[in-house]
């Protein structure tokens, strides 16, 4: 349940037998309230000069005077106080007077009041209605007791009052720390995001979105180790742009970017997910290829991955090799990125002949 469903009252747990054990905490007795009500009509004949004489000592304390800060705060002020004193004197501590005495705990907090400032403000309410009932009354005896009645309800007040300010506390220390707390997340979030994307692109090829050469041989050989334990072939195909020093001669990087990019995305729209794509360097491109023989990567590469390419390079041609390793043994993945570019030196050299 939300707070703002529930009472003070409800949120402190204080029920009317929680009250009572609270005034038998500080020895609040029915003498003790009879004797406070005695005393309430000169109290009540008297109340404004006390509370004029109480803020005269107030606002001579520069700092209480920077919280009041204008006479309409502090016309308020003074008519709560009046309201505070006469309760003090009316006999009837029940559940309502409790719940206003939470609220001043609540609002002295909320408005920045320190618990010093109004423990000194308690004391001298006390003291001023301490010599008022010195003067009221002649005998010593009755003096005692009413000023001690007195005494003991102001305690029962202040822990009330304390209660909520400190319960206001938690929950603003609580609230703190669960912001901290959420900041933190959405801090280590991104922390994660950003190492992801760093991660990324430290394993990316930045102009093709391909992978880069950097992790070619690593990831070679987490392939070639789950094929062995699986028994399964591994395909290498090496493939190089060709003439592609020609059309950056003549028709410019942007446009020779432009063609490595086509050719990318040519591979990547044939390959398959468990396929491995890397740009090698300059036109070079190499693709890994799990549980996937060298005959059937050539009948990809031949019919697949030129249809894909011719679609946005017609003029382009390829050099492709193919090298295969297992399922009886392995080679090591140098010598199988080896291989492959061997064959595909020989498919180059073949080009270059047919050209003359």
């Amino acid at each position: 349940m939300r707070k703002t469903d529930q009472t003070l009252l409800e949120q402190m747990r204080i029920t009317d037998f929680e009250l009572e054990h609270r005034k038998a905490l500080f020895a609040l007795s029915a003498e003790d309230i009879r004797l406070l009500v005695a005393v309430k009509p000169e109290i009540e004949r008297e109340v404004d000069s006390l509370v004029e004489r109480f803020y005269e000592l107030q606002t001579s304390v520069p700092e209480i005077a920077l919280l009041i800060g204008d006479s309409d705060t502090l016309g308020r002020l003074r008519n709560a106080q009046r309201r505070y004193v006469i309760d003090l004197f009316s006999g009837f501590y029940d559940i309502e007077y409790v719940n206003n005495r939470l609220r001043i705990g609540l609002v002295h907090k909320r408005i920045g009041v320190e618990p010093k400032l109004y423990l000194s403000a308690i004391y001298t309410l006390k003291h001023l209605l301490i010599e008022f009932i010195h003067q009221l009354l002649p005998d010593e005896k009755s003096k005692f007791l009413t000023v001690s009645a007195l005494e003991k309800l102001l305690m029962f007040d202040v822990a009330l009052v304390f209660e909520t300010y400190i319960r206001s506390l938690i929950s603003e220390i609580e609230i703190s720390r669960e912001k901290s707390e959420q900041y933190a997340h959405a801090l280590e979030e991104k922390v994660r995001e950003r190492t992801l994307q760093l991660e990324k692109q430290s394993r990316t090829d930045p102009l093709t979105g391909l992978l880069n050469m950097r992790h070619l041989n690593e990831t070679l050989t987490y392939v070639l180790r789950g094929a062995a334990r699986r028994s399964e072939p591994v395909t290498v195909v090496y493939i190089d742009v060709n003439d592609f020093k020609t059309i950056n001669d003549t028709k410019g990087h942007q446009r020779g970017d432009e063609v490595l990019c086509n050719v990318a995305n040519a591979i990547q729209g044939i390959t398959r997910i468990e396929d491995h794509c890397f740009r090698y360097g300059g036109d070079e491109f190499c693709i890994i290829m799990s549980n996937c023989t060298a005959t059937q990567a050539e009948n990809i590469c031949q019919m697949r991955l030129l249809a894909e390419l011719h679609s946005r390079e017609k003029e382009l041609t390829l050099s492709v090799g193919y090298a295969q390793t297992g399922p009886s043994e392995y080679v090591s993945p140098e010598v199988l990125i080896r291989q492959a570019d061997e064959s595909m030196y020989i498919a180059k050299h073949a080009f270059k002949m047919n050209q003359r």
